[in-house]
């Protein structure tokens, strides 16, 4: 008789394998806004844009997420969690020297534990196969909180993000300083004011491959005017070089607003262009280590005193931020770059816009 056993195990196996692998990566064109849970919203996002907005042309960078499960696991090493867990039950954050103290420790503890090998060699495979054999490509390190059972929680911009990071063993190392990330004194802190328990924050990490904006330009924009309120206009913010700074506020950036209701006519609908100054732009550093990765220099004046994108490039971007405002149903705040080696434009995330959002009406 046929021996069909080895083919069937085999087979079992397999399945076994990816559904493991599940467990802890996640690649960006599976995930979607019911995976928040999972992934964090920021990650969860990118999946949405990727999975439904890419047949209306907008172009997102692909990728993959660590999970919650995978967060959980880890600090379950070495009894980690105990650790932290005791520390922080003693720690009184209104003594500054030791909310320092307890914090710098508990990072430490983190950077030293050793991922689980399931983990760590999910991660290395998931790398490779994302740098598709390119050894030299970069990726954008970012992290995602799991918090969207918490009310009125917003950890937005608490934990690092760090950019043009290359090579297997950099990107295991720069996952763990994300993860050292949920506990700086400012995140404690923030967490103990609003009574959240600190296990009820799980983190994610989204891997993305990097735009190189470092020779282009990138920015943020609002499906909203964001000092008004008024719904009519996209507000397309943008600078020379990688986004963080513009995110952060440390440079005055071109603004360009445009009236959603003539986007589609012939009619001009850029209402308004106001020149920023763009004194430093951020680029790529030659040391792709997590924190040593990316260098401010200044802009040279001819750049300073011209917009940083045209006419088409604004257009183009204020058509994607209304594709992925009608999408979500709600104002939005949007990342954007533009690629200074072949020109394109890509979304890089989408979140909920908060500012007028949160207003009482």
């Amino acid at each position: 008789p046929l021996d069909t056993a080895g083919p069937i195990l085999l087979l079992a196996s397999q399945t076994q394998g990816r559904h493991a692998l599940e467990d802890y990566i996640i690649w960006f064109d599976h995930l979607g806004m019911s995976d928040v849970d999972r992934v964090g919203g920021k990650n969860a996002s990118l999946g949405e844009m990727i999975s439904n907005l890419a047949n209306a042309g907008v172009t997102v960078p692909g990728g993959f997420a660590t999970t919650a499960h995978a967060y959980r696991e880890f600090l379950a090493t070495d009894g980690l969690k105990e650790r932290i867990d005791n520390a922080l039950d003693a720690l009184d954050i209104n003594d500054v020297n030791e909310l320092a103290r307890v914090g710098a420790q508990i990072r430490q503890w983190i950077i030293e534990t050793p991922f689980p090998d399931v983990l760590e060699n999910a991660l290395k495979e998931s790398f490779a196969t994302l740098q598709d054999g390119n050894e030299h490509m970069a990726v954008a390190v970012r992290s995602s909180a799991t918090a969207e059972d918490l009310p009125d929680a917003s950890f937005a911009g608490q934990q690092e993000t760090y950019l043009n990071i290359s090579g297997r063993r950099n990107l295991v190392l720069t996952c763990k300083r994300v993860f050292a990330s949920l506990f700086t004194d400012r995140a404690i802190s923030y967490r103990v004011d609003k009574g959240f328990n600190h296990m009820d924050v799980a983190l994610s990490i989204g891997v993305q491959k990097m735009v190189r904006a470092d020779t282009g330009s990138s920015g943020v924009m609002f499906t909203i005017d964001t000092e008004s309120g008024f719904e009519g206009v996209v507000l397309i913010n943008a600078a020379w070089g990688l986004g963080e700074n513009v995110v952060q506020g440390a440079v005055n950036p071109d603004e360009f607003y445009v009236y959603k209701n003539t986007l589609s006519d012939q009619h001009s609908p850029i209402v308004r262009r106001q020149l920023g100054e763009k004194a430093i732009k951020m680029v790529y550093s030659h040391d792709s280590t997590a924190g040593l990765s990316t260098r401010n220099v200044e802009v040279a004046r001819e750049d300073q005193i011209r917009f940083c994108i045209d006419d088409d490039d604004v257009l183009q971007l204020a058509k994607y931020a209304v594709i992925i405002e009608k999408h979500y149903g709600r104002p939005m705040d949007i990342e954007w770059a533009k690629d200074g080696e072949n020109g394109e434009l890509f979304i890089l995330q989408a979140r909920p816009e908060t500012v007028q959002s949160g207003l009482d009406k």
